[in-house]
């Protein structure tokens, strides 16, 4: 059981092998998937052997039929919470100040004379997750020399950069006018920021009102209105 484990290890740093130097031109270039593996197979064969070998461990820890049984759950929870995590990171959108913050890092390096494959690589290193990662396509196809429009399309299926993507694939080689475009795709979303906290703002000035009412109306009623009422019904039963 001891060397069960490293067995284990062992085989995930193998499954999770880097990708070679002709399956990243392909995957650049848009080719056949098939000769290699995507990204998300690799970090989930790599997930479900560290999680048998997380089983493992636990069950060589504790022993006998308990510990199988807790390390076969340990092992479950690591599957479930990194498909999570990875379900999280693939489907999020991106956060928008720092969607902003990367056009103005784009603006900058082309503003300082870069080509704009590198500053393109640079302003993908700002963003995670998908974002980022076309973003780095669209610099590769850049380098390796493709049409504008060809390189911009691996945005096209991001919500959050598609706009831009169509922008630039329309402006001119130079990097001058991507600038252009850079600046004013960072200004819109930094204007929709402000009205989003001035509309959160504005949200919580109502929300607000709710707790003081509730402290509020129960004092008034008692201070204000149960006298009054008191008094009344008093007078009335007086008379009867």
């Amino acid at each position: 059981m001891n060397a069960f484990v490293p067995a284990l290890l062992a085989g995930a740093l193998l499954l999770a092998g880097a990708r070679t130097g002709p399956a990243r031109l392909n995957h650049l270039s848009g080719g056949d998937p098939g000769t290699a593996p995507p990204d998300g197979a690799v970090r989930t064969r790599w997930v479900v052997v560290g999680a048998l070998a997380a089983a493992a461990a636990v069950w060589a820890v504790v022993g006998g039929t308990g510990g199988l049984v807790t390390g076969v759950g340990v092992g479950t929870a690591l599957v479930v919470a990194a498909r999570r995590l990875a379900a999280a990171a693939g489907h999020g959108r991106t956060d928008t100040a720092d969607l902003a913050a990367a056009w103005d890092l784009l603006s900058v390096c082309l503003r300082v004379g870069l080509a704009v494959p590198v500053a393109v690589e640079a302003a993908a290193q700002r963003l995670p997750g998908a974002a980022g990662a076309a973003l780095r396509r669209t610099s590769g196809l850049l380098a390796l020399g493709a049409g504008a429009e060809q390189a911009w399309e691996a945005t096209a299926p991001l919500p959050e950069l598609a706009a831009f993507g169509r922008a630039a694939s329309r402006s001119a080689a130079t990097g001058a006018a991507l600038r252009r475009t850079a600046d004013a795709e960072a200004a819109r979303l930094r204007a929709e920021l402000a009205d989003l906290a001035e509309a959160k703002a504005q949200r919580a000035a109502v929300r607000i009102t709710a707790p003081l009412g509730l402290c509020f109306l129960p004092a008034f009623l008692v201070l204000g209105i149960a006298p009054v009422v008191i008094g009344l019904a008093g007078e009335a039963f007086a008379r009867w």
